[in-house]
């Protein structure tokens, strides 16, 4: 069985962290509904820690992650859900400098159908601009039938080497 360290394989290595921390987890009594009624939608990088970059508590947000932070439409359905059963009203779409899908393209889907016999039913979603797909987003979440909020959306591209957010405005991308 492979390894990524002397310490045995990873996810037994989580398990053991589970037990740990179940051990001393004390029910924190909190509903399923977020404190903030806010969702932010970000990037998988596990550079990225949302609670300690924005400042938010356990119980705050709802976080839903995928490779590059885009709006697909498994993410509109987290927002739905987010929005319709558990009361969030505000939604922060944070994309990356240095994210790995700017160096990738929907090629990658065809190189799979080649490897594997099967070509994804899924879009690669790459990008080469991540203030204009930030921007794309946050159309997306704002022509959303399916979504009841979509005047709070603000979407922003986190820097990985200072941590700083800087806020995309969604009206100044090609063609303004």
């Amino acid at each position: 069985m492979p390894s990524s360290s002397s310490e045995g394989p990873v996810i037994d290595r989580l398990v053991a962290a589970n037990q740990r921390y179940a051990a001393e987890f004390t029910d924190p009594g909190m509903d399923a509904r977020p404190v903030l009624k806010v969702a932010v939608v970000a990037c998988m990088d596990a550079r990225l820690d949302l609670h300690a970059a924005l400042g938010l508590e356990l119980g705050d947000c709802h976080t839903i992650r995928n490779a590059g932070g885009v709006v697909t439409d498994d993410v509109i359905r987290s927002l739905t859900i987010s929005q319709r059963a558990l009361g969030t009203r505000a939604v922060v779409l944070i994309h990356h400098t240095g994210c790995g899908l700017l160096n990738l393209t929907e090629d990658f889907r065809h190189e799979l159908e080649l490897e594997v016999g099967q070509r994804p039913s899924w879009a690669v979603e790459s990008f080469r601009d991540a203030d204009q797909d930030v921007r794309q987003s946050m159309e997306r979440v704002r022509t959303s039938p399916f979504l009841l909020h979509t005047g709070d959306v603000r979407g922003f591209v986190f820097d990985v080497t200072t941590g700083l957010l800087r806020e995309i405005d969604p009206a100044n991308g090609p063609g303004s």
